[in-house]
């Protein structure tokens, strides 16, 4: 997978794609709406079973109190918790669908570097053009056909 100015080029074909308000960086910090730039592995694949089929036989469900800590001072920084969980995280298990599948990269783990920035997702989009924190976000029929097309350790490369 590539993104390129004029989206995810994945199998020979363009997906448009939104991605972090702040641009794309090679200086990625916590917080600052940023995509990193560069080459990243697919490390891992969620998704919501109440809303859809397993897309891989790797793909891990997402449970209710699933989290994922984005506390740069918390220990278990930049990986997935369960609730309770007092540190500052991000609900996996939304109402909206924007995580009913998400595909995780390496970004900052497993060794997760303070203040380097939390996880990088591809999530489904909110609506064409609009901005993500600085993961990449698709359509949602994009994203589902994509999903079961990747293997374990396919790489992102954003520039």
């Amino acid at each position: 997978m590539v993104l390129t100015p004029r989206g995810l080029r994945f199998w020979g074909r363009t997906y448009p794609c939104s991605i972090g308000k702040g641009g794309l960086s090679t200086r990625k910090r916590e917080g600052d709406g940023a995509t990193p730039q560069g080459v990243h592995r697919i490390v891992g694949m969620l998704y919501r079973p109440d809303r859809m089929a397993r897309p891989t036989d790797w793909a891990v469900p997402i449970r209710p109190g699933d989290l994922w800590s984005d506390d740069p001072s918390d220990e278990d920084y930049n990986t997935m918790v369960r609730a309770p969980y007092a540190p500052s995280h991000e609900a996996l298990r939304r109402a909206d669908p924007l995580y009913d599948l998400v595909i995780l990269t390496d970004w900052n783990w497993p060794y997760a570097v303070p203040g380097r920035g939390s996880a990088i997702f591809i999530h489904q989009w909110r609506r064409p053009g609009y901005p993500t924190e600085g993961c990449i976000a698709l359509r949602r029929d994009h994203l589902h056909d994509i999903a079961p097309k990747i293997q374990h350790h396919t790489r992102l490369v954003v520039r």
